[in-house]
């Protein structure tokens, strides 16, 4: 291969490694710094001469069956179908596929299945998987690709950033390996299996028919497959690591990695580090001695060096450098990749709380589901950034990711965005499998400053109170510790405090349970503590009135389960206490499963502080009063009270403004102190008209709110979060459905189906409406308005143009409602590198 400089590689398109590891600052994997919150750009983390090719695109897909030989390919009709190599002829390139359906990747076939009545399936939303449902519980997906002449030689690795569950790998006929959980990668070389110059087949047989949670998980391929080609001199897969330590305005770094021989001759090889700050300007070098690797060997390298006057990475300044290295052999790179990372220290101190970058910080996080309407599990890159950005306009500077491995493009985006993470194994074990999990979760995210704490899991029942759950999260932690010596560990823990597996945390993580907080700070002085689990309030967008006849919850802050908290109940205790690092709401989205407090027909859950389209629910604007920044004054509930004129109407405003004001139809209904932490209420009784609130701060008016009383909804109005994206075919834009009164007024309280077409370079992927009642497809291109408001997603194809989109609402289903256009530009863009 042609030699290649340092200086060409930055010329040639670098990328960021999602093999980044990490430091005590946190690092990240910038395989997606991209600027606007949509898809990541350019070859993620390769370096030349790797190469990392997205392999999302033109798959086949069919259901098999997971009871019956003859409807899933034949496979499991005869005992021998693994006594030959190559003998799968459903992975073969001349297998007919013809018949199956065409799509791209995440695919997440479980949102795409009706609603089912059955009491086994609530948690995980109703949806028809398990042993119970055998003709929609297994999936196939098969690619025909082509790989060059000239890349024989190299290594090849097909790599998964995630599927669900138990997934079965072929190629070319050949069992390549098994996958056997629903969250972290996994990887296999294809390099001895592939047809060089020619065609070739991979063919993927996924089974959802169990689980490894107890809330909606999705079933397929619902994260992003990579096809990774490399010298047989390469990098080890996610061990190059950053780790910082801030020493004043300077960040000293340690620098790692590993690196593989599979030639057949010996290397002598070294190791070189150059450090980009976030303009992309060098800062620092380091290079680590040159060792002989013999073929199929292995060496660690390690080196260490400085940056002065460090950029900081915090939720306010994201900060983001980046490491590139490589691996060279007699001046010539034979490998390389790109590690994003961030300069930060952080503390827990068991009496004065959480501490970054030296400063005191409540935690003011959410618990998260990586379910979105429209799509399930599948998500776009693009979502991830717009869930994230509704967050942080709520004043949260944290999440919790909730209960598993998440997917890259969520840690990236809140590297990005600046957001701190506790990040969660789903299996709390030290078994083979366990351990693998965890190791794989926190080499891959060791490398990003947004993780604060590493989560060995969640309410652990069985575990949390005996000696055995001790000695199994023991072990979790000692080589959690061992991976990455930067952060500390905790659990999401629910009663049995102080004993089994409390005992072996380093912080102790509080779920609920307030009562039971000041006797264990009093009781366990060396130990910190942060409330991994809080809240629970429940609500329903809109409603405002509790009907359990139609599973609707008021959205005043009035209604959570036994065990919960309201949010002006946890908020306050935990705001008060120095000693409480903070604490995660559960939940910041809505999401499908678990449906509380009610069950059939509810088909998700209603602890969302927004819905599951990102819709605020109105506690959200509490949030906002009291972790943001910004003077805030919301209003409610609507002013739309038919046939109730004179009845009492309970009105309620969060402000973080010292006074507020009441006025109904231009009469005070009185003004308000507000007190720290709580909302300010008047018992209003109903005429049609205006609802103003006036809020004032120092005497002097700042913000004012206003509901009113609109008419029927005469029109249909459609709004994206952006009219331009890029034409990669993975960036989307979020449209907001509304239907307006004749004076242009949404009117919060519309109801109707509305249609939709989509036109032009794009297409609809995904509907929704936050009603957690709502049993309508999320792919149909129709969806009912819930409380004025739906979500359309559309996505771009590969060619530059323009994506049209048209709501309208069917003549002959009354009310009749003027339809809406909206035009999306698709611009050109350097897409990522792909398989062809």
């Amino acid at each position: 291969m042609p030699s290649i400089t340092r200086r060409s590689l930055l010329q040639s398109g670098v990328a960021l490694s999602a093999s980044g590891l990490m430091s005590r600052s946190g690092l990240v994997h910038a395989e997606s710094l991209f600027a606007s919150g949509n898809a990541a750009t350019s070859q993620e983390n390769a370096v030349a001469p790797r190469q990392k090719l997205l392999f999302d695109f033109n798959w086949k897909f069919t259901f098999g069956n997971g009871d019956d030989p003859a409807r899933d390919l034949g496979f499991g009709a005869d005992q021998g179908d693994f006594s030959k190599t190559g003998g799968f002829d459903f992975a073969q390139p001349n297998f007919d596929d013809s018949s199956w359906r065409s799509l791209n990747l995440p695919h997440d076939w479980a949102v795409e299945l009706p609603f089912v009545d059955d009491g086994a399936l609530e948690s995980h939303g109703f949806k028809p998987l398990g042993r119970k449902y055998p003709e929609t519980s297994v999936g196939w997906y098969r690619r025909v690709f082509d790989i060059h002449a000239e890349d024989a030689g190299r290594r090849i690795v097909v790599l998964f950033d995630g599927a669900f569950r138990d997934a079965l790998i072929f190629v070319n006929g050949c069992f390549i390996g098994r996958n056997d959980n629903g969250y972290a990668p996994f990887a296999f070389d294809l390099s001895d299996f592939l047809n060089y110059g020619a065609p070739n087949a991979i063919t993927v047989r996924m089974d959802a028919s169990f689980g490894d949670g107890w809330f909606y998980e999705g079933a397929g391929i619902y994260r992003h497959v990579w096809l990774i080609k490399s010298d047989p001199l390469h990098l080890g897969e996610l061990e190059s690591y950053v780790r910082p330590e801030v020493k004043g305005d300077t960040a000293v770094l340690s620098l790692g990695t590993l690196v593989h021989n599979k030639g057949k001759q010996t290397e002598n090889a070294r190791v070189r580090w150059e450090i980009f700050d976030p303009e992309g300007h060098t800062v620092a070098q380091a290079a680590a001695p040159a060792q002989t690797i013999d073929p199929d060997g292995s060496a660690t390298f390690s080196a260490a060096t400085r940056i002065p006057s460090a950029l900081l990475w915090s939720p306010e300044t994201p900060h983001l450098y980046s490491a590139m290295v490589t691996v060279e052999t007699s001046g010539q790179v034979r490998d390389g990749e790109r590690v994003a990372f961030g300069v930060r220290s952080i503390d827990f101190d068991v009496d004065k709380g959480f501490f970054l970058n030296g400063q005191p910080v409540k935690i003011k996080g959410t618990c998260n589901h990586q379910d979105h309407a429209g799509v399930g599990a599948a998500l776009p890159d693009g979502l991830q950034g717009y869930r994230l950005s509704v967050l942080k306009a709520m004043g949260g500077n944290a999440v919790r990711t909730s209960h598993n491995m998440p997917t890259p493009e969520w840690v990236e985006a809140c590297d990005r965005m600046g957001m701190m993470m506790m990040c969660e194994t789903r299996m709390m074990s030290s078994s083979p499998e366990g351990m693998a999990q965890l190791e794989k979760m926190i080499k891959r995210y060791r490398n990003s400053p947004a993780v604060i704490l590493w989560s060995m899991g969640n309410e652990e029942d069985v575990l949390q109170k005996e000696e055995q759950g001790q000695l199994i999260v023991a072990d979790m932690v000692r080589r959690s510790h061992e991976l990455d010596p930067t952060r500390l560990c905790t659990a999401a823990v629910n009663g049995s405090y102080g004993q089994g597996v409390s005992r072996s945390l380093d912080v102790e993580g509080i779920n609920y349970n307030l009562g039971k907080i000041d006797n264990y700070h009093r009781t366990h002085p060396q130990q910190p503590l942060v409330g991994s689990e809080t809240a629970s309030t429940v609500s329903t967008r809109g409603i405002y009135i509790t009907d359990n006849l139609r599973n609707w919850v008021s959205a005043y802050d009035v209604n959570n389960p036994p065990w919960a908290e309201l949010a002006e109940e946890w908020w306050p205790f935990y705001a008060s206490r120095q000693f409480l690092a903070g604490g995660f709401a559960w939940t910041g989205f809505d999401y499908r499963g678990e449906p509380t407090p009610y069950g059939w027909p509810s088909v998700s859950s209603q602890f969302g502080i927004v819905d599951t389209c990102g819709f605020p629910k109105d506690n959200f604007y509490y949030y906002k009063a009291w972790w943001g920044q910004e003077p805030v004054l919301h209003l409610f509930p609507h002013w739309n009270w038919e046939q109730r004129e004179g009845e009492p109407i309970r009105v309620w405003v969060h402000s973080n403004l010292d006074e507020v004001e009441l006025f109904l139809n231009g009469s005070s209904q009185g003004r308000q102190k507000v007190k720290p932490l709580e909302h300010v209420e008047w018992l209003v009784k109903y005429a049609p008209g205006t609802l103003e609130a006036r809020g004032y701060r120092n005497g002097s008016l700042v913000l004012t709110a206003k509901r009113e009383t609109t008419g029927d909804p005469v029109s249909i109005r459609l709004t994206a979060d952006r009219t331009t994206i890029d034409a990669d075919g993975e960036d989307i834009a979020i449209l907001r459905v509304e239907a307006l009164d004749a004076q242009d007024r949404p009117v919060p309280t519309a109801d109707a189906l509305i249609h939709f077409s989509v036109t032009g370079e794009g297409a609809l992927i995904g509907v929704g409406n936050g009603d957690p009642n709502c049993q309508e497809s999320d792919k149909e291109p129709k969806r009912s308005l819930f409380n004025g408001l739906a979500q359309v997603i559309v996505q771009s194809t590969r060619t530059p143009g323009t994506i049209t989109v048209t709501a309208n609402r069917p003549g002959w289903q009354p009310p009749k409602l003027a339809p809406a256009t909206l035009t999306i530009t698709t611009s050109k863009v350097q897409a990522r590198p792909s398989v062809t």
